[in-house]
């Protein structure tokens, strides 16, 4: 029998913790256990196990301790000046150590003639190498006891350096920890196929030192190999559990989950490919409807996520699936964010089945009364093969004889809880195709979205010309103008795009109007005709405004980011981008791809103030040098961290204790490769050797929220 681990225990039951400290301790670290002290790693150590000589310090040294006879202490300059300057001296060299804060103290510890070891952060002052605010204490010279270990760095708060728990003292409570320790209290939960593996740079075989010997050795290393291996080997492991969490829960819902079996390809899809498909579809297109028509036909329900870049053809896709379900007896359903997109949705999957017996309607919330009514009528009778539209599908009134088949588009734009109200319709759930244009980065899709299916397109169709993509500053603004009008003239359309940012509102709209009145001043009536489109307007004029630009009635359309998905305007072949720097990488990418839908050469212009920070010049960078909305996803995720990624499914799913999904990228994708191994050989976890694997995540229940899609 497994006693439990005394890693449950409030933490205020810790020697030298109690109940004050316990309370801090809590609300500015989230420690309340003996388990979170041990998981609040340090993020550095300072090597005290060495003394050095002072001519070893170096301009790429940042701590060093040296030893050595104190020469001269004398108290320099006056009042805020004031400083106590003291000189070491060894065989070697002398070095400057120097006080601003708590002199008084320091002048009774030192005296000239005195032997001290010193323990400090390097600077240099005129070329001269110093100590500030060094710690310093009596040596009794080499024989004297030293550290046997590195010592740890914490992170703390001001209010816990106040109170007398800064990073020595968590130290201090740390090691008390490990005294209590004993091995049964962190027993090894990696099965033993898992222990050995390839080291993923150099490829050599190695071995993970043991769980107990990894918590001892991060905190308290005898040597930087000592907490390199037990750093991976954590990193490793937290990786590992959660490959296997995510791996767990997709294969049960793969054994249980019962769907709708599309047996067939019918005369539908046949016909539609063969004679009406208005281009050859992309390799990327035709691997992904493999996988729909593998997962379709095997009697579970389809959960599949597919992302594909902005313009790489995803609504052709989304069409053959739906051709797909009325083939086998069933009715589909898509239901976009907005009614422009659902209405852009339905005009063109219209005039692609125009030729074939198919009933496909549009329900918004605009629609008439009239044609609302015969649109359920036909959606409860069956006689209604394809329905399109916004958040209206979802209302009680509209029932299904047989839905089969439901996508969501931009499924990031709608709860979980609204989606479920879809698949609710059908008494077995239908297939679901959740679609997004925002690409997601493979190592956050391994471990946010690792539970699901998921479907990656990275290819343009034919024909699509890449946009050019240039970044001006403000004072090439008359250039950018003129190009505007040059591309006005030959019957083009510009999109004009101003920052909304929700923490300055109220000066964003202001931007706006400015924004507007300069572009009206550019571009005087009646010469050219302009569409302004923004949140603050009712719905019918913002869609009134939209609808005329779309065609043709107005040349420049000034926006905010309102136009960021869907939109799709063949003839518009510019957009610039105002105040770019207040943009992320991905929501920029996102609104460039807006243009280059036709066949003609298009462009977006970054404008940006000339004062621009690095992380804000890189974005820019990048922006112009490549057009792969995997590539700036990934950048984007180095760039922000994974916490600040719209849809990344955020609740105590990425948080990590030790490892980082961008910096740790070779230990996920061996994680990954062994989570696979392990479960492909025992996919419930009921061999002998994966017992303390299973035990160890039981145990964990509850520590992390992982969810499906729907």
């Amino acid at each position: 029998m497994n006693l439990p681990s005394i890693l449950g225990n409030p933490i205020e039951y810790l020697k030298g913790v109690g109940p004050v400290r316990a309370e801090l301790l809590q609300k500015e670290l989230g420690i309340f256990t003996f388990r979170d002290l041990l998981e609040h790693f340090p993020y550095r150590h300072v090597d005290k196990t060495r003394v050095n000589l002072i001519r070893e310090i170096r301009p790429d040294v940042e701590f060093i301790q040296v030893a050595g006879r104190v020469t001269s202490v004398n108290l320099v300059g006056q009042q805020r000046s004031r400083r106590l300057v003291a000189e070491i001296r060894d065989a070697s060299g002398t070095l400057e150590l120097v006080w601003f804060q708590g002199i008084h103290g320091v002048q009774k510890l030192v005296q000239v003639g005195g032997d001290y070891l010193v323990f400090g952060r390097v600077s240099f002052f005129q070329g001269s190498a110093q100590l500030t605010h060094p710690e310093i204490e009596a040596y009794a010279g080499p024989a004297a006891e030293r550290p046997e270990h590195l010592e740890p760095v914490y992170p703390t708060t001001e209010k816990l350096k106040v109170r007398g728990l800064g990073g020595r003292q968590l130290g201090k409570l740390t090691q008390t920890l490990l005294g209590l320790l004993k091995e049964k209290d962190l027993p090894e939960n990696l099965p033993e196929s898992v222990m050995t593996y390839s080291d993923p740079v150099s490829g050599d075989p190695a071995r993970w030192i043991s769980r107990y010997e990894a918590y001892r050795q991060v905190h308290f290393p005898v040597n930087p190999g000592g907490y390199q291996a037990a750093v991976v080997r954590l990193k490793f492991e937290e990786l590992f559990l959660a490959q296997v969490r995510l791996g767990l829960i997709k294969s049960k819902r793969h054994r249980s989950s019962q769907g709708v079996v599309f047996s067939q390809v019918g005369e539908l899809f046949n016909q539609f490919y063969s004679r009406h498909l208005p281009f050859e579809l992309t390799g990327a297109q035709k691997r992904v409807l493999r996988e729909i028509r593998k997962d379709t036909g095997t009697g579970r329900q389809m959960n599949r996520l597919l992302q594909g870049d902005v313009g790489s053809g995803k609504t052709i896709v989304a069409l053959l699936t739906m051709l797909l379900a009325v083939d086998n007896g069933y009715q589909a359903c898509l239901m976009a964010p907005t009614e422009i997109l659902a209405r852009q949705h339905f005009e063109g999957i219209s005039a692609l089945l125009k030729d074939l017996p198919l009933e496909v309607r549009l329900l918004t919330g605009s629609s008439k009364s009239k044609a609302r009514k015969e649109v359920l009528e036909m959606a409860r009778e069956g006689g209604l093969h394809i329905l399109i539209g916004t958040h209206a599908v979802l209302e009680e009134t509209v029932q299904f004889r047989q839905l089969g088949l439901a996508i969501v588009d931009e499924q990031h734009r709608f709860g979980v809880a609204q989606r479920a109200r879809l698949w609710q319709k059908a008494a077995v759930p239908p297939h679901v195709l959740v679609m997004t244009a925002t690409p997601i980065p493979r190592t956050l899709a391994m471990t946010a979205y690792g539970d699901l299916d998921y479907s990656v397109m990275d290819e343009l169709p034919p024909g699509r010309q890449p946009i050019s993509t240039v970044h001006r500053f403000e004072d090439r603004r008359s250039q950018v103008m003129d190009f505007l009008k040059h591309e006005i003239g030959k019957g083009r359309q510009v999109y004009v795009i101003f920052p909304l940012i929700e923490e300055s509102e109220k000066m964003d709209y202001e931007n706006l109007e400015r924004g507007y009145e300069n572009i009206k001043a550019w571009f005087p009536e009646p010469k050219y005709w302009i569409s302004r489109v923004d949140g603050r307007q009712k719905a019918e004029i913002r869609d009134t405004n939209m609808a005329r630009f779309l065609g043709g009635d107005t040349q420049i359309m000034v926006a905010t980011t309102v136009i960021e998905v869907g939109v799709n305007v063949p003839n518009a072949t510019v957009m610039v981008i105002e105040s770019a720097e207040k943009f992320g990488l991905s929501q920029l990418h996102q609104l460039r791809g807006r243009v280059g839908r036709g066949a003609e050469k298009s462009f977006c212009i970054l404008l940006t103030s000339p004062r621009l920070g690095k992380e804000a010049r890189e974005r820019m960078n990048i922006l112009t040098e490549t057009n792969n909305g995997f590539k700036i996803a990934e950048k984007d995720l180095e760039l922000r961290g994974p916490g600040d990624i719209e849809g990344t499914r955020q609740s105590g799913l990425l948080n990590f204790k030790i490892a980082n999904i961008v910096q740790d990228r070779e230990w996920l994708e061996l994680a990954r490769e062994r989570a696979m191994e392990l479960l492909e050989k025992d996919p419930e976890l009921i061999m002998e050797e994966n017992r303390e694997l299973k035990v160890f995540l039981q145990t964990q229940q509850g520590r992390t929220a992982w969810s499906k899609i729907s």
